[in-house]
């Protein structure tokens, strides 16, 4: 499941959840919105998992969460041999920067 950082996604779920578990907290976070609706929102780029328990304890989401830069606002530079990735959410800042040797 994927989710761009600093936006959130609405999961409706069939059953009610109990509890609510998320891998790595600093990549995105999970709120229980009522018994069968989680908000899902991403923190920072990386990748984690969800987690969701009914009251038995069993598993009805078990899904590794994708969080990454939304591509409809960054602007890619391409200079000689190094290849820098702007986010422009609504200042452009690096997000990542490459050169041809991996670095």
């Amino acid at each position: 499941m994927r989710v761009y950082m600093d936006h959130a996604r609405v999961l409706r779920l069939d059953r009610p959840v109990s509890k609510v578990i998320v891998g790595n907290a600093e990549v995105a976070d999970a709120t229980v919105a009522d018994a069968h609706t989680i908000v899902l929102t991403g923190r920072n780029f990386g990748t984690t998992n969800l987690v969701l328990l009914d009251a038995d304890g069993n598993a009805i989401v078990d899904e590794r969460v994708l969080v990454s830069i939304d591509e409809g606002n960054t602007v890619r530079v391409f200079r000689q041999t190094d290849r820098s990735v702007l986010s422009c959410t609504p200042n452009c800042e690096v997000h990542a920067s490459k050169t041809a040797n991996g670095g």
